[in-house]
């Protein structure tokens, strides 16, 4: 498929956009490490920092340009000859170095913060890309706040940049004050509007001030952006960066609705995301689009019916696919019994259906006074409820050693799509026992309005 479809090139901003996030700043070590993990995760573009910043971010820039060998690694600068000539400095042991050139351009950062004219702007755009281009072959041009520059302007400049050496083209919306249909639009604008633009890369930097990063950066894809510009989390300045594992899944996820396709290895972006959290002590949010601990978690009792009787039923894409172990059932007063009799069986127990009726209701009187049942609750409720003496129903044996359940699992069996494994199907004596997912349809649909 990835043959007929068209590649989008990420380039991953977490090292500096990211940082710049209030409590996300890194050390040297703690950089090279997350470079590294970026690169398994298979970014074509590193933005390793702004090498003008800091002493300690220019070693950093210049200690990933010297390890990481296979991607782009870009240096940030503003557009003047000694921004530029730092970043190089810092870049040129790189096997393939970018310098990444920005200047503001809307009227509002002319006259407020740069106090220059469109005139002095358009000068100054031109000479410090040029002079980048004495130094490296790869430059990138950033009109900061583009998204609020005038359009007839904004492609002046660009046009002046790609005149003196300029080969990817970055429209921020620096403040996330787009809307996707209008970015698309400004994007659609440019393409069509400015010359030699065939060799060109046109790159999307979208801002979540507004909840719209990812939505707009789908959008300048659609219309013609090849670029994506991304933090893994979504980190960044204020409300933050479009996330990087939000776009790869939506062109993985909807081929039908984007078909265009990347580098990225889906199975390290739960790996990434956590090695960012570790390094910067800013956990995830639980909720967060595909790597939140809650992306694949169910606790409402029909839902997790559905995901236990095939996924598919609630989850768009698979855990494994971006790196989770496995589906998660929260066990709460929301759940039904079928979620609780397989957690039962993965805990070592298996009732009939009369004494798993009696674990269940007390289970929900449980669950309205804690929240979340943990397996110490679950296996005190057990142990109380169905005492071994006197329980008509037999209680089975602990499940066998970890070891022996992992050699287990490693077999062919017709449950490996359940989001959990299933106890064995005999008891402590060898009895065969009835599988779930084999009761007739009258059963099954009892178990979906237990959910409710």
């Amino acid at each position: 498929m990835a043959s007929e479809q068209v590649r989008i090139t990420v380039f991953d901003t977490t090292l500096r956009d990211g940082e710049q996030s209030p409590g996300c700043s890194m050390n040297h070590q703690e950089k090279l490490r997350l470079a590294q993990q970026i690169d398994r995760l298979g970014a074509d573009v590193i933005e390793a920092g702004f090498p003008i910043a800091s002493e300690g971010d220019f070693e950093a820039v210049k200690a990933i340009a010297a390890v990481i060998r296979r991607p782009i690694i870009a240096g940030l600068a503003r557009a003047c000859r000694l921004d530029i000539e730092r970043a190089w400095e810092a870049l040129k042991d790189a096997a393939r170095p970018r310098i990444h050139v920005f200047l503001a351009t809307s009227d509002i950062h002319l006259k407020y913060k740069l106090r220059i004219t469109r005139e002095e702007c358009l000068a100054q755009a031109r000479e410090s890309v040029a002079f980048a281009k004495s130094l490296c072959d790869d430059v990138e041009f950033s009109p900061e706040d583009a998204t609020r520059t005038d359009p007839e302007f904004l492609c002046q400049v660009l046009e002046a940049v790609v005149e003196t050496g300029a080969t990817t083209l970055n429209i921020p919306d620096t403040v996330g004050y787009t809307v996707p249909a209008e970015f698309g639009g400004l994007i659609a604008t440019i393409r069509r509007r400015l010359r030699g633009i065939g060799n060109i890369t046109i790159s999307a930097h979208c801002h979540n001030d507004l909840g719209m990063a990812v939505a707009n950066t789908m959008a300048a894809i659609d219309a013609g952006a090849r670029q994506v510009e991304c933090t893994i989390n979504g980190i960044g300045e204020r409300a933050g960066n479009a996330a990087l594992e939000e776009i790869v899944m939506a062109m993985r996820v909807r081929p039908d609705r984007y078909p265009y396709y990347t580098a990225i290895a889906g199975e390290h972006l739960f790996a990434a995301s956590q090695t960012l959290s570790e390094i910067t002590g800013v956990p995830v949010q639980p909720n967060k689009a595909v790597t939140g601990r809650n992306a694949f978690a169910h606790e409402a009792g029909i839902h997790q019916d559905g995901v236990l009787k095939n996924p598919l039923t609630y989850e768009i894409m698979t855990p494994q696919s971006v790196g989770v172990p496995d589906s998660k059932l929260v066990l709460g007063k929301h759940s039904g019994r079928h979620a609780l009799a397989i957690r039962c069986e993965q805990l070592g127990y298996q009732f009939d259906r009369r004494a798993l009726d009696d674990i269940y209701r007390r289970f929900v009187r449980l669950a309205d006074k804690i929240k979340h049942v943990e397996d110490h609750h679950l296996l005190e409720l057990i142990r109380d409820t169905h005492k071994p003496a006197t329980s008509a129903t037999p209680l089975f044996e602990p499940l066998r050693s970890a070891v022996a359940a992992t050699a287990a699992a490693s077999a062919p069996s017709n449950e490996s799509h359940r989001p959990f494994p299933m106890a064995q199907e005999t008891n402590a004596f060898g009895v065969p026992l009835p599988v779930a997912a084999d009761h007739h349809h009258d059963q099954q649909q009892e178990d979906y309005l237990w959910g409710v």
